[in-house]
């Protein structure tokens, strides 16, 4: 196992949230296999053992992605263990992963998310400074939590206006930077070097001058976006992201332009935002078709 998750680590460079979720779940699963059938040894353990525990997780009334989370690493587990010779048969092969209900990312809506940017009142002291970068960062370049960050101060070129990312498996991108953001950052870093001296290392700093946590972000974005719609799935910062790529998507923009601002891998992730935008393409075809 110890092996795997330093593959994982070193060679996949797999984020350290994703090792930790896979080193949860083959410790659950080797827990299961042990309290079932007294196998202290995952490797071992056979086809109708792991749909058991597939079965077992299901039944518990898990989320199914969940359950496809652990049956992906499971999947990667055992794939590991082949290549490297220390099992000679997949025993993944047959095991399939509970069907998912295709589900719409939650955004927040343009009009809402513009009125709260331009007429809050976020303070000319460093929190405020901070918590509108925040807001700021998020939506105006469709990043991740992880990925915010992460952001160094050395990453950011207000000449070029664009800030530099790493993403999955430490995949490195530059997204540009609107002129209302590029504005934000130079107030946000002028307050810092006043509050904590020269701006260097992390980017985003907490009221104590330490580097920004995923806690911290999460609470920041709730207590705004609480001020603008009540759904709980809208007041996350991974909300900002989706109403990044809608509202992009809203006004013109190709699907390939926001996979590449995005990070994703493929396509196929992005295509989920095709979805919302029916509503504009109606309206297109309302004004422009004859017969319309």
């Amino acid at each position: 196992m110890d092996a795997f998750l330093d593959f994982l680590r070193f060679e996949r460079r797999y984020s350290p949230h994703t090792i930790v979720s896979y080193q949860t779940d083959l410790g659950q699963f080797a827990a299961y296999l042990k309290s079932a059938y007294e196998l202290t040894d995952i490797a071992q353990a056979t086809h109708p053992l792991i749909r058991g525990w597939v079965v077992e997780l299901m039944q518990e009334n898990l989320d199914p992605r969940t359950v496809n989370r652990k049956v992906a690493c499971l999947r990667s587990y055992y794939k590991f263990l082949l290549r490297t010779g220390r099992i000679e048969a997949n025993p993944m092969l047959r095991i399939k992963a509970p069907k998912m209900a295709r589900k719409l990312p939650e955004f927040v809506p343009e009009e809402a998310l513009n009125g709260l940017l331009n007429s809050f009142e976020f303070g000319e002291d460093f929190a405020g400074q901070r918590d509108q970068l925040v807001l700021e960062m998020l939506y105006g370049t469709g990043i991740r939590l992880s990925e915010l960050i992460g952001i160094h101060a050395d990453d950011v070129s207000l000449g070029a206006g664009t800030v530099r990312v790493t993403g999955k498996g430490n995949k490195q991108r530059l997204v540009p930077l609107n002129p209302t953001l590029k504005l934000v950052i130079e107030r946000y870093q002028a307050s810092r070097a006043r509050e904590f001296g020269p701006v260097a290392g992390p980017l985003l700093l907490t009221d104590k001058g330490e580097a920004m946590y995923e806690k911290f972000v999460y609470r920041t974005v709730k207590r705004y976006l609480s001020q603008i719609t009540t759904s709980g799935a809208q007041q996350h910062p991974h909300a900002l992201r989706h109403a990044f790529a809608t509202h992009l998507l809203g006004k013109g923009a190709d699907l390939n332009s926001i996979k590449e601002l995005l990070g994703h891998a493929s396509l196929a992730a992005t295509q989920v935002y095709t979805h919302l935008s029916v509503d504009r393409l109606k309206s297109v075809f309302e004004q422009a078709h004859p017969r319309a």
